[in-house]
């Protein structure tokens, strides 16, 4: 146990909470000392996850807001995310991931877009929308009429040459699937794209747009409706009807203004490295970690995890 009681809690309407504190890569490891200082004012009981890495922070509070709070102040400066929740019912049983800039570490369009010589102006809107200052479908449409005329052997060289997987992707996807989970890669992207990457990760399914494509180049079209904000929280809802799912038992992570509406409906949502809108809008966010933080926030230890490369 670490730190006195506090007792402007009281002893009234106390529900048990687990704070996870997870250290960045780069940054300096957590240690005894870090969690004491964390603690401090509170009744805590600490379980280390992976040494130096991940630490859990059982604390009875009345206000996880509050709680979560105090503890940024207390770690102001320290590269170390946190993230407080209910500590019932903390291991999913559904995985949704956003594809781009979450899974994989770029915009597959944009990318696209550069070897078409158009990179600057097709990422300018990209990251607008992803902002949230532009409505997503309208912006899709717009920028993959700019590609019309793209060979496919643009997207073949762009997957060879220019997509890299998120460290912790495979790890993540293949954790949750040896403990039962369903694991659904939605994307406002490309079917070409979410095809390749969902099996090099090891996603159950994916979902995502389909670009028109005839005599081997880019239509400038993308059949309709397009999949974007509202369809990646329908298809969430769906998942969870289709597999006699809580709510509870979600998770859904992403990074833009297009993963937001998915991101509060699901259990947990949690914003990866994302733009302000989703780091205001999710109840969970991660700015240091890699993929396999949201392991650790599942309570899962690192012996625990199962290594798939990346």
């Amino acid at each position: 146990m670490i730190g006195p009681c506090s007792a402007a809690f009281g002893s009234e309407s106390l529900m048990p909470l687990v704070a996870t504190l997870i250290a960045g890569p780069d940054g300096p490891v957590l240690d005894d000392n870090t969690v004491a200082s964390a603690g401090l004012g509170y009744d805590v009981a600490a379980e280390w996850l992976a040494p130096g890495v991940a630490v859990d922070l059982v604390v009875e509070t009345r206000s996880a807001n509050t709680l979560e709070a105090d503890l940024r102040h207390r770690l102001a400066g320290l590269p170390v995310d946190i993230v407080v929740q209910p500590l019932e019912r903390r291991r999913k049983k559904l995985l949704v991931a956003d594809m781009d800039s979450t899974v994989i570490t770029v915009e597959c369009i944009d990318v696209l877009a550069a070897r078409a010589g158009i990179g600057e102006r097709v990422a300018d809107i990209t990251a607008r929308t992803v902002r949230g200052e532009l409505d997503f479908d309208s912006s899709l449409r717009e920028r993959v009429a700019l590609l019309a005329g793209t060979p496919v052997s643009a997207l073949e060289d762009a997957w060879r040459d220019d997509v890299s997987l998120a460290a912790g992707a495979r790890t993540l996807v293949a954790t949750m699937r040896s403990h039962g989970a369903l694991t659904a890669l939605i994307s406002g992207g490309f079917t070409w794209f979410t095809e390749r990457v969902a099996k090099a990760v090891g996603f159950d399914l994916h979902r995502a747009n389909r670009l028109d494509i005839a005599d081997g180049r880019l239509v400038g079209t993308v059949e309709e409706p397009v999949l974007g904000r509202d369809a990646k929280e329908a298809l969430l809802r769906g998942l969870i009807r289709q597999h006699g799912l809580d709510i509870a038992d979600t998770l859904a992570v992403g990074d833009g203004a297009n993963d937001i509406a998915m991101l509060k409906v699901a259990g947990l949502g949690v914003a990866f490295r994302g733009v302000e809108a989703a780091r205001k809008a999710a109840p969970a966010r991660i700015e240091h970690g890699d993929l396999t933080a949201l392991l650790y926030l599942q309570g899962y230890r690192r012996d625990e995890f199962v290594d798939a490369g990346a």
